[in-house]
């Protein structure tokens, strides 16, 4: 019978070597909100809804609510937010989404900019309402910066005012609110006008839920340069266009 054999010895590690079980990259179950942004669920949020409400600044909530959309993609908030203002404003748009359907998804939105691209590089506030336009809708941009608050709060009032037939898109930095990450797209469904706070409807959903935020933190946000032009966030206030536009490709 032979002898046991010896135990191999280990060999050294390589310098720089990757090892052989890498960590896992990190994840998250959403992120907190600076505490001066009560969630609409909370008791606070739910206060300065009743209070918007009775004020009849919450009349955009409704349609908004009903087709409010989390974006498909971390990179398509600005996407994201306008399927959710095409689908509130009750835009048909000519062609199917699934099966029979004709509902806005974040698919049909491939013109103006590929879906790869607006991915990887996010939309201009001058892009997103192209592909507005290209799929019925219409709204001039409003740079932050070549604007006032008083404008800012003018067409909030008249947006949540309205029961159907418009929607107000906000282009804002994140680090300026406090929040992570950089540049974001969402629609304002309210606007309690006795505290000057405005219902942002985060369409990141997974990270932020829909929450409230001072109006003039909000326009400082929308005044941070956007890095893909080097103009200022802004606005954009849309409405079904009077004369539909044929979608690209159409």
């Amino acid at each position: 019978m032979s002898a046991p054999s010896a135990p191999v010895a280990a060999a050294p590690a390589t310098a720089g070597a990757a090892p052989l079980h890498p960590t896992a990259p990190p994840t998250f179950h959403h992120r907190a909100l600076p505490a001066h942004m009560p969630p609409l669920q909370s008791e606070a949020g739910r206060a300065h809804f009743r209070a918007a409400l009775a004020q009849g600044n919450a009349e955009a909530f409704f349609p908004l609510s009903a087709h409010f959309h989390t974006q498909a993609d971390p990179g398509w908030c600005a996407l994201g937010t306008l399927v959710t203002a095409l689908n509130a404003l009750d835009i048909d748009p000519g062609r199917v989404w699934k099966g029979p359907w004709r509902y806005y998804g974040e698919e049909l939105l491939d013109c103006c900019k590929p879906l790869d691209e607006a991915k990887r590089e996010g939309l201009s506030l001058a892009e997103l309402a192209c592909l507005a336009h290209c799929n019925g809708a219409e709204g001039m941009p409003v740079y932050a910066a070549e604007a006032s608050l008083e404008a800012l709060r003018a067409d909030l009032r008249a947006a949540v005012r309205a029961p159907e037939g418009e929607v107000l898109i906000v282009n804002y930095s994140r680090k300026a609110m406090q929040q992570t990450g950089e540049g974001h797209y969402s629609p304002l469904g309210a606007y309690d006008e006795d505290s000057d706070m405005v219902l942002i409807l985060d369409v990141a959903r997974f990270k932020y839920p829909p929450h409230w935020a001072p109006l003039a933190q909000l326009f400082d946000a929308l005044r941070a340069p956007d890095p893909l032009t080097g103009a200022s966030r802004g606005w954009l206030r849309l409405r079904p266009a009077a004369q539909a536009a044929p979608h690209c490709g159409g």
